[in-house]
């Protein structure tokens, strides 16, 4: 059987090595393709670290839940979901057809790479679950981050009357202006501040709330929105969430949900659309938006045999991108 060099998990908890692996043989309705780049997105670390929900129960395995690569017959596609054990951080992986989307020659590799799983989910988040509509209120918590960048974005592609950005790095918060964002949290060390802060800024009005970071940010959130009163609240408000950067729980009294009319609901691969047809009208609104400007991403492109290196290393608002 030949081999092909891939990025190989054996151990849950450590990082992935360069080395070889077996070359992967197409089955009914699947294809192999030949990869050209793969991006490193905080899901490929969890699923690698056995934080994530869906982490890889057998090993060896390849990471990478997608990437862009050429399939046999020369198409270059978006892959997303290649056939366990394989991976997008390989040299060759396996994917159902369906889940190959074809690439305009506008998109180069590395940005096409880097944008779909994070735009995806921003879309997924503000549009299939927070159902955002013009002239809403949005509030971003981890808008620093690469997907919380595309979540701003997005929400003024999709109308959003005001934007608040939420986030640790104060010089990365003060750069948001540029991208539409009208107001800005710092997240500090203080809880207390934290909680009037956010307070302050549901006075004025939030309809959404997307959740990047979960754990302690999230519970001064909730302090913030539960009344003290018997009055009815004046506002239905939306809190998504989506990623767990700042912990993996949270303390939730009864009272938030019962004082006010915040709901609570997560953006997932459980709770995504069912119908081919919405994921491929939200690539297609996606790479128009992209070929126009309205959306934009950093990238770094970094060769694969350097994952190990790579793998435990920040790089605040970008993406890396490995090439094969």
């Amino acid at each position: 059987m030949q081999k092909h060099e891939s990025r190989v998990l054996r151990t849950i908890g450590q990082p992935p090595r360069f080395e070889e692996f077996p070359d992967p043989v197409a089955g009914k309705n699947e294809a192999i393709v030949s990869v050209r780049a793969a991006s490193l997105k905080p899901i490929d670390k969890q699923m690698a670290d056995g934080s994530h929900y869906a982490a890889f129960r057998e090993l060896p395995a390849v990471c990478g839940v997608d990437g862009v690569g050429v399939l046999e017959e020369g198409t270059r596609v978006f892959f997303g979901g290649p056939r366990a054990p394989y991976g997008g951080m390989a040299e060759r992986t396996v994917v159902a057809r369906m889940r190959c989307f074809p690439l305009p020659d506008t998109v180069d590799d590395a940005t096409a790479a880097a944008i779909f799983n994070p735009g995806l989910s921003a879309w997924g988040a503000l549009k299939w679950r927070a159902e955002l509509s013009t002239g809403q209120s949005v509030l971003i918590l981890g808008a620093t981050g690469v997907t919380g960048r595309l979540a701003i974005q997005t929400a003024k592609l999709l109308g959003a009357r005001r934007i608040v950005a939420a986030g640790r790095n104060e010089r990365a918060l003060s750069a948001l202006a540029e991208l539409g964002v009208d107001a800005t949290i710092r997240i500090g060390d203080s809880k207390t501040d934290l909680v009037e802060q956010f307070a302050r800024e549901l006075q004025n009005g939030i309809d959404v709330i997307i959740d990047y970071l979960w754990g302690a940010p999230t519970e001064a959130l909730l302090a913030a929105i539960v009344r003290s009163d018997l009055q009815q609240a004046s506002s239905r408000v939306r809190l998504i969430e989506v990623g767990q950067s700042a912990g993996a729980a949270l303390s939730l009294e009864a009272a938030v949900l019962r004082s006010s009319r915040l709901e609570i609901l997560g953006a997932g691969t459980g709770n995504a659309p069912a119908s081919p047809e919405a994921w491929i009208d939200a690539i297609h609104q996606m790479l128009a938006n992209l070929a126009k400007g309205a959306l934009r991403i950093e990238t770094e492109r970094v060769p694969l045999a350097e994952v190990e290196a790579e793998w435990g290393r920040e790089r605040p608002g970008r993406r890396v991108v490995f090439i094969p």
